[in-house]
């Protein structure tokens, strides 16, 4: 199974409104082994960031300004996807984002590429209820190193993503077996005839027996009589 850890970093909170995607990171792991064939781009988004982003991502206008543009990198871009399970942190923004980004070229729907997208940000809230699931609140319940992330990074993140979805699902050095390997790992264990053993039988002394019977009452006095191995003796 192919899945791609996808993250984006745009010039504000709006495609609807003008806003632009100007950092896209990949990471590509294939039957849960990462394989390091990622996809990584910065892009001039034709337009100036918001104060906000660039204190959020630090990619400057400066910095952007002779980067490519989306239309340059689509054809590698859906390429590089097509077919994946693509996996992101809060889906619904960077899917916003690429749908607008594509309409924009006259392609369709950035879901119509792959063959499903999962949302991590929802599979995080159903494992752990009334916690703080971002990124940053993840990596440090799984114990996933995060110390480089003082700005937010499109590739970075996709790469803290993996390391946490892997965590998430199975573990982090945890493997799907597939069916060679089930077959290869099989014991043969030797029926044994347990006729040929004498169990021994150890019966309860007077004042065992005694000890349990007051243990009962004191259980059947606490529960105010309704304890219920009185009714099945009977």
């Amino acid at each position: 199974m192919r899945q791609i850890f996808l993250d984006t970093e745009t010039t504000g909170l709006s495609p609807e409104s003008g806003d632009r995607i100007i950092e896209i990171g990949c990471v590509e792991m294939v039957n849960r082994r990462l394989t390091g064939r990622n996809l990584h781009f910065y892009l001039n988004p034709e337009r100036a960031n918001s104060e906000d982003a660039v204190k959020v991502h630090g990619l400057t206008d400066e910095f952007l300004a002779d980067k490519p543009l989306f239309a340059a990198i689509a054809d590698e871009f859906t390429e590089y996807v097509s077919g994946a399970e693509i996996i992101i942190h809060n889906a619904a923004f960077d899917v916003g984002f690429l749908n607008e980004e594509l309409r924009r070229l006259g392609r369709g729907k950035f879901t119509g590429l792959v063959s499903g997208v999962r949302d991590s940000l929802t599979m995080a809230r159903e494992m752990f209820p009334g916690k703080s699931n971002s990124l940053d609140a993840l990596c440090k319940r799984l114990e996933v190193d995060n110390s480089n992330r003082s700005l937010h990074g499109a590739l970075l993140d996709a790469g803290l993503l993996a390391e946490v979805y892997i965590n998430m699902t199975r573990g982090q050095d945890s493997l799907v077996i597939d069916a060679t390997e089930a077959a290869s790992s099989e014991i043969a264990i030797a029926a044994i005839d347990f006729s040929a053993f004498t169990l021994p039988v150890l019966l309860a002394t007077e004042e065992e027996s005694a000890a349990h019977v007051n243990v009962l009452a004191e259980l059947d006095k606490s529960s105010g009589g309704k304890t219920i191995w009185k009714s099945v003796m009977a």
